[in-house]
């Protein structure tokens, strides 16, 4: 009885959390101009974002954003990005499988 009572306490735990944030689909698109509609860039010169660590695709946005790391595109995606819509791109693209 104890072991169904804290099965139905942690769906319901789950079903309460916040859903993690989707991109918006204009800031995927956005992304899919250089890097692919798959994550996976057709140009040798840009990286692939399919299958990337989250943490590290965030930390480069942030860099981006912050211009710690230089390139001019990609700092003036960055800039016009929220924190959270950078997370959940980070998210969305380190859920696709890598190639």
């Amino acid at each position: 009885m104890r072991g169904l009572a804290i099965l139905l306490a942690l769906a319901a735990a789950a079903a309460a959390a916040p859903a993690l944030a989707e991109p918006r689909r204009s800031a995927v698109e956005d992304c899919a101009a250089c890097h692919g509609l798959d994550g996976i860039a057709r140009d040798t010169e840009v990286p692939h974002l399919a299958g990337q660590n989250e943490r590290y695709l965030f930390n480069q946005m942030m860099a981006f954003r912050t211009g710690k790391r230089v390139h001019k595109e990609m700092r003036y995606m960055a800039r016009h990005m929220s924190v959270e819509e950078i997370a959940a791109l980070a998210a969305y693209y380190a859920a696709l499988p890598p190639r």
